[in-house]
């Protein structure tokens, strides 16, 4: 008996080894460099204690950004989720053509971020991009859709929706396909109309479902890159960029490795915060 104990003690070996080279270590050493003014470049940095964690609180560029990572993250979870759980609904019954409509709403999320941003960087250009072509066509003027901070956002998270919004519809047809058929047969004959079987059968067994959804969209949405780096670059004037982004911009614009690194301890803070308070409100909800 403690023979196979230890031998399943060292099967955890591997995984620890895992998290404390690529998590752990790499947490310490960005909280080592987040207190210098190191420039990511030099082979000397001097220390400037927690200076750069105190500018944080007064710089606008990353107020602005944390206010960004929020929307992001919850309005693209918030879409995701009623957008998803229609196409699972709707998918979920038997008609001709449903693999191929399936298939369809999937595919986006195999296109990587950044050329997902780019297509739609083209469609959304005020000279030359389609949607302002096809709203000139039936009369309309061109609209400069990337020109301001609500707009440009608005793109953002509809392109983070429609890229990622099939990952959560297989989560949900798999939780679908999981409910027993006699449930909704049982219902049927005692007369229930289709809200109340869905009030009553489907969402309540889809909770699993719905926490790992709501989770993996949520903290996708909240360290969103690529999509706003093709996109909008942060712009305009800083008005779009989240904090990854604004990481990126810090360390390789900014030449402020120390800072960025500041700004890449809120942002664990911040998904490790709302993760957590996620959880925990999922758990009291699935009870």
């Amino acid at each position: 008996m403690k023979k196979s104990l230890q031998r399943s003690n060292i099967m955890y070996i591997p995984a620890i080894l895992l998290i404390i080279i690529f998590v752990i270590y790499p947490f310490i050493k960005g909280f080592s460099i987040s207190t210098t003014n190191w420039n990511g470049f030099s082979q000397h940095s001097n220390s400037v204690g927690l200076d750069n964690f105190k500018d944080l609180f007064f710089d606008q560029n990353v107020r602005q950004a944390t206010i960004n990572t929020l929307i992001y993250g919850v309005a693209s979870t918030i879409f995701q989720q009623i957008l998803a759980l229609s196409y699972a609904l709707l998918l979920n019954k038997h008609f001709r053509g449903r693999l191929f409509a399936r298939t369809f709403i999937y595919l986006p999320v195999l296109i990587p971020g950044l050329v997902m941003g780019y297509m739609w960087f083209f469609l959304t250009k005020f000279n030359g991009g389609a949607l302002n072509d096809l709203l000139i066509q039936i009369g309309f003027s061109p609209f400069f859709w990337l020109g301001s901070k609500t707009s440009a956002v608005a793109v953002i998270v509809a392109v983070n929706v429609i890229q990622y919004v099939g990952v959560s519809m297989l989560i949900y047809l798999a939780g679908l396909q999981g409910i027993p058929v006699m449930y909704y047969e049982a219902a049927e004959l005692d007369g229930g109309t289709p809200w109340n079987v869905f009030k009553a059968i489907t969402f309540p067994l889809l909770k699993p479902a719905i926490t790992t959804s709501v989770t993996l969209n949520l903290i996708g949405g909240l360290k969103l890159f690529d999509v706003i780096l093709a996109l909008t670059g942060g712009g305009p004037r800083y008005s779009t960029h989240s904090l990854s982004t604004l990481i990126n911009s810090t360390y390789f614009q900014g030449q402020n490795a120390g800072y960025a690194s500041a700004i890449g301890i809120l942002l664990f803070v911040v998904i490790l915060i709302i993760t957590l308070l996620l959880q925990f409100s999922f758990k009291k909800w699935e009870d």
